[in-house]
């Protein structure tokens, strides 16, 4: 494995997880909520009264954001390797896993582990090396 030093922006990288993580503070500060997509999206799928308005701003946001970042820069094109059934059965495994592990990598990774959260933990954990072993299976053992 390589590293494509021309892709690599530490410091682009850093300015990037510091907001998200502002931006996840303010947001359990002034609303009392985790900023968990999987939760967020999924409040829209079964709505309460009165709990949608600040659920679809939020969504809205995630999409306009990178919309008015590309009115002054060109955004970079993805490059996926992958059939469209593959990324399918991986969408889907995703969601399941956000069920049975009530949170997304959002919900736990950044919101549950700074509240020291142990049940984020271990889901952090659980995902992580998944990734890890699954990403070393595909690459390394099958050589997709």
């Amino acid at each position: 494995m390589t590293i494509d030093w021309n892709a690599f922006t530490p410091w682009a990288s850093l300015a990037g997880g510091v907001l998200i993580g502002i931006a996840a503070a303010m947001f359990v500060l002034l609303n009392g909520r985790v900023a968990g997509i999987s939760g967020i999206v999924g409040g829209l799928v079964k709505p309460q009264p009165g709990d949608v308005g600040w659920r679809v701003a939020f969504v809205l946001g995630l999409v306009a954001a990178p919309a008015a970042f590309a009115l002054f820069t060109t955004l970079p094109t993805p490059q996926i390797d992958a059939e469209t059934g593959l990324l399918v059965a991986a969408g889907l495994l995703v969601g399941v896993g956000t069920r049975y592990a009530s949170g997304c990598t959002s919900g736990h990774g950044v919101c549950g582990l700074s509240h020291l959260s142990p049940r984020s933990l271990v889901a952090t954990l659980a995902f992580m090396g998944a990734g890890f072993v699954t990403v070393f299976v595909i690459r390394h053992l099958l050589k997709l």
